[in-house]
């Protein structure tokens, strides 16, 4: 089957960083199913991995952690989908990934898509919201159902116009919650707003400043998205007393906890692949979070956060992809379909 791989780790203005490759067709086996891919999206995670560093493949390595399509076939274990099913998932880091024509996957971490989203709609959703969920409701213990509580709590989203970002307002509007985002260009500013964010800032100033001129000395959640190492100190300036930080990117120099330790703050990690890289006991958690993202879609609560796609799939396209992505600049996602 075709496939876009790399054989050796480049700038991705190099050709051979990602190349159009031929691989064996997987088999569907245990509690795996067997995908058709129809669309794929491109997330940071991928130009990381993808990023230049002295190591070469014997084979090719596939990325790609965002996919919908069809199930073709499923393991002999699976009892959550059939042949024919419409679906989209994000992955394992520790497996091949979904730059390919047919994909294997653990249905675990799998959901049907949303009726009222094609492939391509659908595919820019699943690692960002994922993550999204996972920081809000698993780690920062925000209660989704509880929104008459929620709505005297405030959360920043340090980011709001990436990728997670865009997921993380429309969820936490959802749960009730005062939205505080940082977008820094105009563009960005206007998508965060058109998403649900009650209050702006520039992630590029002090925040406490920037906050007061709202009314506010201190916020209940942070949910940072960007520059942990950058952004640590005004996040611990900010934070109210026994609040609580999340962050998915992780730090180059080492974090002064102290900061955090006289408001007795708690801080925690996000990293969506923990659940299948350690195949976890609550591994299904994906599956059922996904499935109730596709009915708040179908519900009209959540919209795509697609912003640009390309076609076909190929390597020329996702080394395109990557480029765009690699600026920084991004809003929303990319999404590539055959």
């Amino acid at each position: 089957m075709n496939a876009v791989g790399l054989y050796k780790y480049l700038p991705i203005s190099e050709p051979e960083s990602l190349m159009d490759v031929t691989i064996p067709k997987p088999k569907a086996e245990g509690k795996d199913i067997l995908v058709k891919v129809k669309a794929i999206s491109i997330n940071p995670v991928d130009t990381k991995v993808r990023a230049p560093k002295d190591k070469k493949e014997e084979t090719p390595k596939i990325l790609g952690w965002d996919a919908s399509g069809v199930v073709e076939e499923v393991g002999p274990n699976c009892t959550l989908f059939k042949p024919g099913d419409e679906v989209f998932y994000a992955g394992s880091i520790t497996r091949p990934g979904t730059y390919s024509e047919y994909q294997i996957v653990d249905e675990r971490i799998v959901a049907k898509k949303p009726q009222s989203f094609n492939f391509a709609e659908a595919a820019a959703l699943p690692l960002t919201a994922i993550t999204a969920w996972e920081g809000l409701f698993d780690r920062l213990a925000i209660d989704f159902n509880h929104k008459i509580e929620n709505e005297n709590k405030k959360i920043l989203i340090i980011g709001g116009a990436g990728g997670v970002g865009s997921i993380a307002i429309q969820l936490a509007k959802l749960a009730g919650l005062t939205i505080i985002a940082t977008a820094s260009r105009e563009e960005s500013k206007k998508w965060v707003k058109e998403l649900g964010a009650d209050y702006i800032i520039n992630h590029h100033q002090p925040f406490l400043s920037q906050i007061k001129e709202y009314g506010f000395d201190e916020v209940d959640y942070i949910f940072c998205l960007n520059d942990t190492d950058q952004h640590w100190l005004n996040m611990a300036e900010v934070i109210t007393p026994q609040g609580k930080i999340c962050s998915i990117v992780e730090n180059s120099e080492p974090l002064d906890l102290n900061v955090l330790k006289s408001k007795s703050v708690t801080f925690v990690w996000e990293f969506m692949f923990t659940r299948s890289m350690y195949q976890t006991p609550d591994m299904v958690k994906q599956h059922e979070l996904l499935t109730q993202l596709s009915q708040l879609i179908d519900d009209g609560k959540i919209r795509t956060t697609l912003k640009e796609k390309l076609s076909p799939i190929n390597a020329a396209n996702l080394r395109k992809a990557h480029a765009m992505v690699e600026e920084g600049k991004m809003i929303g996602k990319i999404v590539l379909e055959y």
